[in-house]
């Protein structure tokens, strides 16, 4: 069970593929709360061509929690106020983190892919590192006051929890925004098979409220110019979480990008439209390979 450690917190993370001849791996980075089977759609389509690294985010999965021991056990309320302004992780920790799993896996040179979070993290992980080949990016933004916010409406449904509900209606209730209503109608059981990995694999409240805090003070806007690395951005035009006016912003400030929309997309369209990003992005890895 290959793990790395950083700052005395295990990262646990899968190696799969490379049966191909493609030489440089690709790293997937998850989004807020999410789990490895968020990618596995576009890791089957991947792994015959190439080696891929997919960690858990610090506090997901396999991953420990690493906050506080006393943060978990707080009410709520007051643990969520505590973990926003005290004990947060942060964008460029959870970066550090990623270089600690290719440090441990030996890897030197990695296409990295990652969504919303995930996205986050791997534009501060190619400023920061010198391991990136490649970025594609999707549905993400570069942080900070020029970028456009998450809808006020979208926030109040991810993080609300109805009244008498279980947790697997309070998992249900809080995904909607991120898909398409058309697409959750017609694939109830594809939805229901979906709460069950994240039941399994997602972060517990206290590690997606600190990863949250995380989001809420990226911003990497100014320091874009200076990305050097083939970019492919990736974004659904009915994104009801990270608006597509963020993909355009991350398009005039990389030099080197290349802006795929997806015409109706939601914020999962790696799921909804997985046909589409994942010819698109075998199409870049290979340009670039």
């Amino acid at each position: 069970m290959p793990q790395a450690t950083r700052d005395g917190v295990s990262i646990y993370y899968e190696r799969e593929g490379g049966d191909g001849d493609r030489s440089t791996p690709v790293v997937f980075v998850q989004g807020l709360g999410f789990g490895r089977w968020m990618w596995r759609w576009q890791r089957e389509a991947i792994a015959p061509e190439y080696e891929i690294i997919a960690p858990d985010n610090r506090g997901t999965g396999r991953s420990d929690v690493g906050l506080p021991p006393l943060v978990p056990r707080l009410p709520g309320r007051l643990r969520a106020l505590v973990i926003l302004k005290l004990a947060g992780y942060s964008i460029g920790g959870l970066a550090a983190d990623l270089e600690a799993v290719l440090e441990n896996a030996g890897i030197y040179d990695a296409h990295v892919v990652g969504a919303s979070m995930g996205g986050m993290i791997a534009q501060r992980y190619a400023l920061e590192y010198n391991r990136t080949t490649s970025l594609t990016l999707l549905c993400t933004s570069h942080g900070g006051p020029d970028a456009a916010p998450v809808p006020d409406e979208t926030q109040e449904h991810m993080f609300d929890t109805p009244d008498v509900a279980n947790k697997r209606e309070t998992l249900r209730h809080r995904m909607r925004p991120a898909f398409n209503d058309r697409f959750t109608n017609r694939n109830p059981h594809l939805m229901d098979q979906i709460l069950e990995w994240r039941l399994e694999q997602d972060a517990g409240d206290p590690a997606r409220e600190a990863q949250a805090a995380a989001v809420q003070n990226f911003d990497v806007s100014d320091r874009l110019d200076g990305l050097r690395v083939p970019t492919l951005l990736l974004h659904g035009t009915n994104d009801r979480v990270v608006p597509v006016e963020n993909a355009r912003l991350l398009a005039e400030k990389i030099s080197d990008s290349r802006l795929e929309l997806i015409e109706g997309g939601s914020h999962l369209c790696f799921i909804e439209d997985d046909e589409f990003v994942n010819e698109r992005l075998l199409e870049f890895l290979d340009e670039q390979d």
